[in-house]
């Protein structure tokens, strides 16, 4: 069998990580756009689903997406006011490059929030039907990301959805279940006060209209469970877009 030198062993093993590394970085670039274009895409169905005007288990298009999304309006708000950013470009606004500012320690492990943040309006006839709002929060494994859907009274939930997470199949990862999120809807996140109020048990909740502020747990998830109730209630809260959603009920008469 033929012997090869060390010296053409390294050469050749590093010609060999050259090629792969520049076909990969060609790849990349080449799909910038399509990847770029797919996150959006998941980003609008995930408010779609939040919302409800869509169903998990429902085939749709891209085009459809886009469709639906035409009569929902993002905006851009500073979160420490509450202020609505009009000028602000809504295409160049990016979660993951926006500025960071800390929060003091909180049960939902909230470390920093985006100074600037997109949220979601939804209309009907012209007139603003719901909100959209991202959440995140500590699981037991993971970060979760979701999306609240409220109504414009700010107070009753009009759906959930959890878009990325890494918890635990059949146990945490059942907020991605269909008939768990369809226990969300008319139950509602503030208390007469407007205090933060929603809390996933350990159980069965009852009703919209007989327990209000609590929704079933998820079975063997407590964790996860009181991480979902955690979450919501910090995004809620005057450390997050409580300012913004105060301002909201004020311009719309649901205070």
């Amino acid at each position: 069998m033929k012997q090869f030198s060390t010296a053409y062993i390294f050469l050749f093993a590093a010609v060999l990580c050259l090629i792969c590394s520049t076909m990969i970085s060609v790849a990349a670039v080449s799909l910038r756009e399509r990847q770029e274009f797919n996150q959006s895409l998941d980003r609008k169905k995930s408010v779609l689903l939040a919302t409800r005007i869509i169903d998990a288990n429902e085939s749709i298009s891209a085009q459809r997406i886009n469709e639906l999304f035409g009569d929902i309006r993002s905006v851009i708000i500073d979160v420490s006011t509450g202020e609505v950013l009009e000028d602000y470009d809504v295409a160049e606004y990016d979660f993951q490059t926006t500025p960071r500012m800390r929060v003091p320690s909180n049960p939902a492990k909230v470390q920093e929030i985006p100074t600037i943040s997109q949220l979601f309006q939804v209309e009907d006839n012209g007139q603003v039907d719901m909100l959209v709002i991202p959440i995140y929060g500590q699981g037991l494994w993971s970060t979760m990301y979701g999306y609240l859907a409220l109504d414009v009274d700010t107070k009753t939930v009009r759906g959930i959805t959890f878009y990325d997470h890494g918890e635990t199949p059949g146990l945490g990862g059942e907020v991605d279940n269909p008939r768990w999120k369809n226990r969300w809807p008319g139950r509602k996140v503030f208390d007469d006060d407007w205090n933060p109020k929603i809390e996933v048990i350990k159980g069965q909740a009852g009703s919209p209209d007989e327990d209000p502020h609590r929704v079933d747990g998820l079975s063997g998830a407590t964790i996860t469970s009181r991480g979902v109730s955690n979450m919501i209630e910090f995004w809620l809260s005057d450390l997050a877009f409580g300012p913004y959603l105060e301002q909201f009920r004020e311009q719309h008469g649901s205070v």
